[in-house]
């Protein structure tokens, strides 16, 4: 099987589940337990806190775990609006889903909320910010990098625009982590969601990076964890795992980064054999590892489905909106017209991938299309 679906999911690190294995056999301890098991889950939690805010450029102390990014998106999200006078929610309309729908929650609840403009690169317009501001905005949450599209926003801009006016901004920095240098204290932001299973740690365990200036009112409440924004035992293995991983992808990012630009680059040259092919976003600043791409005529879910048969994994879209049948509502922010967004096939790149694999995608790709669509240049 070829893998290119890193955006949704990545393998675990090569050593990462060998870190996590004694926390689940031997020091199995609660890390709020004063005795010496429970003190050595509680070091390997903070060691772990470390590791994380090392590769996300943050102090120890403002790293919050969660059960993953969508947990900490809600937790910034509904925790700002629970402990702040109501007023408008400024939001992107190219945001994960786990962010699209508790603002849509929220507006049903009486939140009013403002929607940022994007132009057809997918990247927020500036006269957008300007606009919305001149509202009685309450706080803003716009991400780092699309996880369709790989689109990298102006992040520090737009946060000193909010900065100046005193509007604590989220950003989901999922996608971002680990495929471009995050600085969280560079980049001006109140809270930034992270996840493991995006950078080879394991599924169910992120991370909230939280100002701690700003108060947060808990989803969870219970015996105090997490600086009493997070009750419940912490899930210490994985929490050892995203730490294992974060510091793998701090020491090889440099490296990892340019191979998948390598990587993407050619397998940009081999899609422009494709007639009528677009790959969505091209001019703008996008994430090495991220295309998306669509053939006119040809339904993206169709050719997900044939690169499956073949052993080739991609995806249409995001993965925590598979179940819909609606096209990308990124690309239809952007102004693609729906028969095109209907089209779009993601491939999402990881560290193991190898130019012999695109090479495979790609011949593979040019006999399942219609023989109209693809050049002499490319049989």
């Amino acid at each position: 099987m070829i893998y290119f679906d890193y955006n949704a999911t990545s393998p675990l690190k090569s050593g990462v589940l060998d870190a996590m294995l004694p926390y689940y056999r031997d020091f199995y301890g609660n890390p709020s337990s004063l005795h010496r098991i429970g003190r050595i889950a509680r070091d390997a939690v903070e060691n772990a806190r470390e590791q994380v805010a090392a590769l996300a450029g943050a102090e120890p102390s403002r790293i919050l775990f969660t059960s993953g990014g969508t947990e900490a998106n809600n937790l910034a999200i509904r925790g700002l609006a629970e402990s702040l006078p109501r007023g408008r929610i400024l939001v992107s309309p190219i945001e994960h889903p786990s962010v699209t729908e508790l603002v849509k929650a929220l507006a049903r609840q009486g939140w009013p909320v403002a929607t940022l403009g994007v132009d057809d690169r997918g990247v927020v317009r500036e006269e957008s910010i300007e606009a919305a501001l001149r509202t009685d905005v309450c706080f803003a949450s716009c991400m780092i990098a699309n996880n369709e599209t790989g689109v990298i926003q102006n992040i520090r801009g737009i946060a000193d625009r909010l900065r100046a006016r005193n509007i604590p901004i989220h950003c989901d920095g999922v996608q971002a982590l680990a495929k471009i240098p995050l600085d969280f204290n560079a980049l001006g932001v109140s809270f930034l969601s992270l996840s493991a299973h995006k950078i080879g740690g394991p599924k169910g365990i992120g991370a909230l990076v939280i100002d701690k200036s700003l108060r947060l009112e808990p989803l969870l409440r219970g015996g105090g964890q997490e600086k009493g924004l997070r009750g419940g035992t912490e899930n210490v293995a994985a929490i050892v795992g995203f730490g294992a991983a974060a510091e793998i992808a701090r020491n090889d990012l440099k490296k990892n980064t340019e191979a998948l630009v390598l990587l993407k680059q050619k397998l940009e040259r081999g899609l422009k054999k494709l007639r009528g092919a677009t790959i969505f976003s091209e001019s703008a600043e996008r994430l090495p590892n991220t295309l998306m791409f669509g053939v006119p005529g040809v339904e993206g879910e169709m050719m997900v489905m044939e690169l499956d048969r073949k052993g080739i994994a991609v995806s249409s879209g995001s993965a925590c909106s598979s179940q819909s049948t609606e096209p990308s509502h990124v690309l239809l922010a952007m102004g693609v017209p729906a028969e095109l967004a209907s089209c779009a096939v993601r491939i999402s790149l990881g560290p193991e991938n190898s130019e012999a694999e695109i090479d495979r995608f790609l011949s593979t790709l040019y006999r399942i299309l219609p023989s109209e669509r693809v050049t002499a240049a490319a049989r």
